[in-house]
C-alpha cells in the first residue's frame, strides 16, 4: 500500500509538471481558482434575487418566472399556477451569473473533465445557500434551511452525456455539497430519451423534457434540495421538481452554481 501511494504521488507530481494546474478564471498556473479570481467572483446577491426562480434581479418583479412579489392579495398572479411557466420549487438559489468564471467552472468540469472542480463548485453553492438563509422565500420561510432539508438530489445527465463523459458531473458536485451541508444524497432521478438541452430554445426545452424524468424510489414526505449546474429557462429543474412532488416529496428547493441572466 505504501508503494502504491508513493507511485500515485509521483504520478501526480509528474502530471503537474507536464500539465500544470491553471486557474479557470485567468489561466495563471497554480490553483484551479486563484485567490484573485475568488475575491472578484460576481456573486448573485440573494436579497435582490427572485425567491422563486433565482433570477439575479427579480426580488420585486421577475421577468423570468412572471411572478410579482409584494402585491396585495386581491391582485392575481401574472401567470396561472397551472401554466408551463410556473415554478413548482418553493425557492431557487443560484450563485453566479452564467458568464465569465461561472461559465468556465461549469464547462471545465463537464467538458474539460477537470473533476477537481466538483468541490470548488459545491463550495460556491454552499456559500450562496448559507446567504439564502437570511432571506424569505415566497412562503415566508427562509429560502434555505439545512435543518428542514432531508436529502440532496441532483438533475441527472442524459444517457448520451454520461456515455460521452464517463461520469455525471452533478453527481460529483452533489456528493461534495452533501459533505458541506451534512446531508445525504439520494440518487433517485433518471432522464430518459431527452436531447441535449443546450441547443434548444425556451419552449423546446420544456417539450424536450416532458415525461422524461423518472423518480426511481420513494421520496414521500421528504424536503428535497435539488442541485443543478446551470439554470437557463428552468425546464430541467422544474421537470425534476414536478416529478419529485408527484411522488410525494413534501417540498423541493432548487440550487445551482450559475444562472443565465
Amino acid at each position: 500500500m505504501a508503494h502504491e501511494a508513493q507511485l500515485a504521488g509521483a504520478g501526480e507530481a509528474l502530471a503537474e509538471l507536464l500539465w500544470p494546474t491553471r486557474c479557470v478564471g485567468c489561466n495563471l498556473p497554480g490553483e484551479l481558482l486563484c485567490e484573485e479570481c475568488r475575491a472578484s467572483l460576481p456573486w448573485i446577491e440573494q436579497r435582490f434575487a427572485c425567491p422563486v426562480c433565482g433570477a439575479p434581479h427579480g426580488w420585486l418583479t421577475c421577468t423570468e418566472c412572471d411572478r410579482s412579489r409584494n402585491r396585495d392579495e386581491e391582485t392575481p398572479p401574472l401567470v396561472d399556477d397551472d401554466s408551463p411557466t410556473s415554478w413548482p420549487t418553493r425557492a431557487t438559489i443560484c450563485s453566479l451569473p452564467f458568464h465569465g468564471v461561472g461559465a468556465a467552472l461549469v464547462s471545465t468540469l463537464k467538458d474539460g473533465h477537470e473533476l477537481r472542480l466538483a468541490p470548488v463548485i459545491a463550495a460556491a453553492m454552499a456559500t450562496s445557500l448559507d446567504e439564502a438563509r437570511a432571506w424569505d422565500a415566497a412562503d415566508g420561510r427562509p429560502r434555505f434551511d439545512a435543518l428542514r432539508t432531508d436529502v440532496i438530489c441532483f438533475v441527472p445527465a442524459t444517457a448520451a452525456a454520461y456515455a460521452r463523459r464517463g461520469f455525471d458531473h452533478m453527481e460529483l458536485v452533489a456528493k461534495e455539497l452533501a459533505a458541506f451541508l451534512q446531508l445525504p444524497v439520494l440518487d433517485v432521478l433518471a432522464r430518459h430519451n431527452a436531447r441535449d438541452q443546450r441547443a434548444l430554445g425556451r419552449e423546446e426545452r420544456a417539450l424536450n423534457l416532458a415525461g422524461t424524468i423518472e423518480v426511481l424510489s420513494d421520496v414521500h414526505g421528504l424536503n428535497v434540495l435539488l442541485a443543478d449546474d446551470v439554470i437557463t429557462t428552468g425546464s430541467s429543474v422544474r421537470a425534476c421538481a414536478e416529478a419529485l412532488l408527484a411522488r410525494g416529496a413534501a417540498s423541493v428547493t432548487a440550487c445551482s452554481l450559475a444562472r443565465v441572466c
